[in-house]
């Protein structure tokens, strides 16, 4: 499975501060729990390559449409 691939998965994600600093993303699917926790430095990383993402998949389907 690659980061192109669909796949029809359920998921939760859960995305907070921890008591000692850390920005968790706690994501829950299929029986599997994953916690992952990030500097906040780190955080701030993860939320631009979300937001140019976003961008980039926003462009795509304008072009589509």
């Amino acid at each position: 499975m690659g980061i192109d691939s669909e796949r029809d998965i359920e998921a939760n994600l859960q995305i907070g501060p921890t008591d000692r600093g850390m920005v968790r993303l706690y994501v829950e699917a299929a029986g599997a729990e994953i916690p992952m926790d990030f500097e906040p430095e780190e955080a701030e990383e993860i939320a631009e390559e979300i937001r140019a993402a976003a961008a980039a998949a926003r462009k795509l389907t304008s072009r589509k449409g």
